[in-house]
């Protein structure tokens, strides 16, 4: 009996929690705040690999703001109202009028058990317009384009890291076999 009402209480907690979890982000869409988050990974990797490999990462963007000093780019707003139709036709939603897109990424140094780190997060804003007279409102992201971007950066940190360290061997064997 005490066993059932213990599963019953664990799982009264569990709901409660998941409900106030969800109401949180209704409060801040009512109240007008952000409700975008901000997606993170960390990579053991120096700055200037991480740099490159986000710059890689957004060839096909165009940037507006790259800030190395700061870590900071913002790329500008590209349209994606043909995507966005065509993902929302199979749901009940209307069709977008206009629908555009920015990414925000910042790179931070940090320190893990004494190597360099370097903090990518990554943050898509999303504006839709369904008519004219409604204008631009932020639509919250499902998450799949941030996290592919972070798995991408990734990649491409590895690459480098791998190829950088083939190059090191390369050139240590090419001193050990020449006769000086």
């Amino acid at each position: 009996m005490s066993s059932a009402r213990n599963l019953l209480g664990i799982t009264l907690l569990l709901i409660v929690g998941i409900n106030l979890g969800s109401c949180s982000s209704a409060y801040k869409k009512s109240v007008g705040g952000e409700t975008s988050i901000p997606f993170e990974r960390i990579y053991i990797t120096d700055f200037n690999t991480a740099w490159q490999s986000v710059l890689d990462a957004l060839k096909y963007n165009r940037l507006d703001v790259s800030n190395k000093e700061a870590g900071s780019i913002l790329t500008r707003w590209t349209d994606n109202t043909v995507e966005k139709n065509f993902a929302d036709s199979f749901g009940g939603t209307d069709a977008y009028l206009k629908a555009q897109y920015r990414f925000q990424i910042n790179v931070a140094k940090g320190f893990y058990n004494g190597e360099p780190t370097i903090k990518v997060s990554v943050q898509k804003e999303q504006l839709i317009m369904r008519d004219v007279l409604d204008g631009w409102r932020p639509n919250e992201s499902d998450s799949i384009e941030e996290k592919t971007l972070l798995y991408r950066i990734g990649r491409l940190i590895y690459i480098k890291m791998k190829l950088a360290k083939l190059e090191e061997e390369r050139i240590k064997e090419d001193m050990n076999s020449s006769e000086f």
